[in-house]
């Protein structure tokens, strides 16, 4: 093929990415990781699956950089889970060690990528692999929008028991339970959500989505969700691999947009060839910019532990 996106971290999130990637037949795919045998192993296994599945994507398993050569577009995924007893500096402090030396390989590699950031705390790697790259702004980008707003998506569907392909929504902010939902943006076959639903509906609905990470951790017990964000990072990878310039909440590094200066959020951009073609400024009322500032304040206060603990 043509195109060829490569996948760090083969875990649950970077297999399921791979997978989503060559079964749409968009690219031939590189899995990088540092655990010998397992991105060649999955690699192959999801070789052996394509006579199946009928796709000709290429499929590589390595625990080097070389092979991710040249690649349009890198998906991150590589860090670690929050563990019980680890404070949340701990683990910026190691996912961000992790992404930085994940970025510089990458980098040197493809200069010319596309990077699309998957890790946790995901606002604050964003910036990590921003300044660890080199790349202009249009160029980095953080996947949570996607994910959270498929998950506003799922649950306005299970409550009004209507099709997904009906529904539409925008997730704004950080990635987290700053995050903000915008109800008078999401609808159902063009009906805003606010004229179907109660508020009090609505706002547990709103709720969930927030916590919707949390809940899944809390039903698996030994994990968390991997399904819904790989498919969330590939949405955004076709529609750059593609030009389809789609509309899809993102986080990317805002310069005044939205009255936010110098931080990645969650916003509506355009994703085309170029990376980020647009940040999309939408009309928000005074309680929902008020809502985004809160989030962009958590945000920050997540970019200074960063800065802390690089000095």
């Amino acid at each position: 093929m043509d195109k060829k996106v490569t996948v760090v971290g083969a875990g649950n999130v970077g297999a399921t990415a791979a997978q989503r990637l060559a079964e749409k037949e968009l690219c031939d795919v590189v899995l990088i990781d540092i655990i010998k045998g397992v991105p060649q192993g999955k690699a192959l296994d999801l070789s052996e699956a394509a006579p199946i599945e009928k796709h000709d994507a290429h499929l590589i398993g390595a625990n080097g950089y070389e092979p991710s050569a040249d690649s349009d577009i890198v998906i991150i995924t590589a860090g670690i889970p929050r563990k019980p007893g680890m404070s949340r500096d701990d683990l910026i402090s190691t996912n961000a060690g992790i992404v930085k030396n994940v970025t510089r390989e990458v980098a040197r590699y493809s200069p010319d990528a596309v990077l699309i950031i998957v890790s946790n705390p995901l606002d604050a790697m964003c910036h990590v692999a921003f300044e660890a790259s080199g790349f202009p702004k249009n160029r980095v980008m953080g996947m949570a929008g996607v994910l959270d707003s498929a998950r506003f998506r799922a649950f306005i569907a299970m409550e009004l028991n209507v099709s997904v392909e009906n529904t539409h929504a925008f997730v704004l902010g950080g990635h987290g339970d700053t995050m903000v939902p915008l109800p008078r943006y999401s609808t159902v076959a063009g009906i805003p959500i606010t004229e179907l639903l109660s508020k009090d509906r609505i706002d547990a609905l709103v709720d969930r989505t927030a916590n919707g990470g949390a809940e899944i951790v809390k039903l698996l017990k030994t994990g968390s969700a991997y399904y819904a964000p790989a498919s969330a990072a590939v949405e955004m990878a076709e529609s750059i691999l593609k030009d389809k310039k789609k509309i899809l909440p993102c986080a990317a590094y805002l310069e005044g947009e939205y009255g936010i200066q110098g931080l990645f959020m969650g916003v509506p951009v355009k994703l085309g060839n170029n990376g980020i073609e647009e940040v999309i400024q939408i009309r928000l009322s005074e309680d929902e910019q008020a809502a985004l500032n809160r989030s962009a304040a958590a945000v920050q206060e997540l970019v200074g532990v960063l800065k802390k603990l690089q000095t």
